[in-house]
């Protein structure tokens, strides 16, 4: 089918809404459409380079939500008109990491910048008549997508698509980096450095699962605002003006667990971040950066001495299949908020004015609604 996209077609470039071809399902393939995709901060890594790309060009977009419209041969648990999230790491179910519970880490993921489906490692999307990257297999940049059903997760007809297309990437990637990755319990004391579509959610995480101390740290004051109004207790706009008011607040003792959620990760960022972390304590780096960038500079010694864990985590540890129905319902039971995350819509054609107001500091999570115009 012919159809539109948002495609980049070299590093700093613009996004270029353009019309695109999208092949039907084959087998094990669905086909969706989307009503909504968030804008995360993971497709501006593209654009920037510090998520390189070879070759050029990319369909954007990895949070979505939709309804499936077409199913291909040989998928089972699906059929037309499921409402589905898409889910950015897909799980096979089968490898070894699915069968030991981390299916975030699904072998799968090794091709996500390929392009090459999983069915028959073909490409789906073409622009211009060239072939075309869908960013993690998906391209949620266009209002419709066809995906293998490992992507996708099948979730209750009643839950809006706008609010369900978060949980495909930055509410499941917050929130499951403290509750799974962190493991913060009652009592401890949480820093969040970062508080945009991803933080935002380890902030409400944390105060869910019973931290004393938040504190959320962002240069941007609408996120520090926003922060206090998601369950954080202090807020500040940098890590340094943060350390003495946490040593304070701790007796010393400083955070049980910290967790970086930069839009930008950097080396430089680790140091400071493990002198707000306790003895015994552990640094959750989420936030990716430049791949290029290996020049990580901290004490070696206090490190050591202090016992201190410095932890990755992708898609916040979660098994989509369980985490995003579960953080699903927890939004219908008013025990997760999702609906305040939305600070702006847009329309697809609009896409450049929704990620410059994401680096503006203006949204929380830019949304593309599609509409019949977009299709």
């Amino acid at each position: 089918m012919k159809t539109k996209g948002a495609i980049l077609w070299g590093v700093n470039e613009p996004w270029s809404v353009e019309e695109i071809e999208i092949d039907d399902p084959r087998d094990g393939e669905v086909q969706v459409e989307l009503a909504a995709s968030g804008l995360c901060h993971s497709d501006h890594h593209l654009v920037t380079g510090d998520t390189p790309v070879d070759p050029f060009p990319v369909l954007g977009g990895h949070e979505g939500a939709g309804v499936i419209s077409k199913v291909g041969p040989g998928v089972k648990g699906l059929r037309e008109g499921d409402h589905v999230v898409l889910s950015f790491i897909p799980a096979c179910g089968q490898c070894g990491p699915c069968s030991s519970g981390h299916q975030n880490l699904c072998d799968l993921g090794i091709d996500l910048l390929t392009g090459k489906s999983i069915s028959d490692g073909t490409t789906r999307v073409r622009a211009r008549g060239t072939d075309v990257i869908p960013m993690c297999l998906l391209g949620t940049f266009s209002p419709y997508v066809t995906v293998h059903q490992y992507s996708v997760v099948k979730i209750a007809d009643h839950i809006p698509l706008d609010v369900a297309a978060l949980v495909g990437c930055g509410v499941t990637t917050g929130w499951g980096s403290v509750t799974n990755v962190a493991e913060v319990r009652p009592g401890e004391n949480v820093v969040v450095v970062g508080v945009g579509g991803v933080g935002i959610n380890s902030v409400q995480a944390a105060a869910a699962a019973g931290a004393k101390n938040i504190i959320a740290i962002d240069p941007v004051a609408y996120h520090r605002e926003q922060a206090e109004r998601f369950g954080a207790t202090h807020v500040f706009s940098s890590m340094d003006e943060a350390l003495a008011p946490v040593t304070e607040l701790t007796w010393g003792l400083m955070a049980e667990k910290v967790v970086l959620t930069i839009g930008r990760v950097r080396g430089e960022h680790i140091e400071p971040a493990l002198a707000l972390t306790a003895k015994a304590g552990t640094c959750v780096v989420v936030g990716m950066g430049d791949l290029e960038d290996n020049e990580v500079r901290f004490n070696l010694t206090m490190f050591a001495l202090l016992q201190q864990r410095l932890q990755g985590a992708v898609f916040g540890g979660a098994n989509p299949r369980t985490e995003i129905p579960s953080l699903l319902s927890m939004y219908q039971a008013g025990k997760l908020e999702l609906d305040g995350l939305i600070t702006n819509t847009y329309r697809l054609d609009d896409i450049n004015q929704g990620y410059q107001d994401m680096l503006d500091g203006k949204n929380l999570r830019g949304v593309i609604e599609y509409t019949q115009a977009d299709r």
